[in-house]
C-alpha cells in the first residue's frame, strides 16, 4: 500500500510518500506520477460540478493487475493518491473515502502549523503516525 500527497499544479511534486513494504517504492512512485494524468482528466471532466459539490473524493482512478489507485483532491488542488493491493477485496469504497478524509484533516493540521512552509516536504510525527495506522488497517 502507498499514500502520497502531491503539491498543487504547476509543480505537481510529491510532498509526502509512504509505502509499505518499502521494496516496491520506486514502482509506486511511477504509479503515482501516472495517476496524476487521470486525476487531471477527472477534474476537468467534472468541471464546475466539482466546485459546486463538497465531495472531493475522485474514487477509483484506475485498476492495474496488482493494484487499485484511488484519488482525492482538496479545494486548493492538493492531490492525495492511495495505492492498494487488488487482492484486498474487504476494503469498501466508503472506507477509502473515510481514509482520505482523515488524511485531509491531518494535512490541514500541518498547514495550520506556523512553522510549516507550504510546498516543503512533510516531516510530521503526528502525520506519520496517522498514515501508519491507516496503512495497518489496509494491509
Amino acid at each position: 500500500a502507498l499514500v502520497s500527497v502531491i503539491c498543487p499544479p504547476p509543480q505537481n511534486y510529491p510532498l509526502y510518500i509512504r509505502s509499505v513494504p518499502t521494496e516496491n517504492e520506486l514502482k509506486f512512485h511511477y504509479t503515482v506520477h501516472t495517476s496524476l494524468d487521470v486525476v487531471d482528466e477527472k477534474i476537468s471532466a467534472m468541471g464546475k460540478a466539482l466546485v459546486d459539490q463538497r465531495e472531493l473524493y475522485l474514487g477509483l482512478l484506475y485498476p492495474t493487475e496488482d493494484y487499485k489507485v484511488y484519488g482525492y483532491v482538496t479545494n486548493s488542488k492538493v492531490k492525495f493518491v492511495m495505492v492498494v493491493d487488488s487482492s484486498n477485496t474487504a476494503l469498501r469504497d466508503n472506507e477509502i473515502r473515510s481514509m482520505f478524509r482523515k488524511l485531509h484533516n491531518s494535512y490541514t493540521d500541518i498547514m495550520c502549523n506556523p512553522f510549516y512552509n507550504p510546498g516543503d516536504c512533510i516531516h510530521s510525527r503526528a502525520f506519520d503516525n496517522m498514515v501508519n495506522s491507516m496503512m495497518m488497517q489496509v494491509c
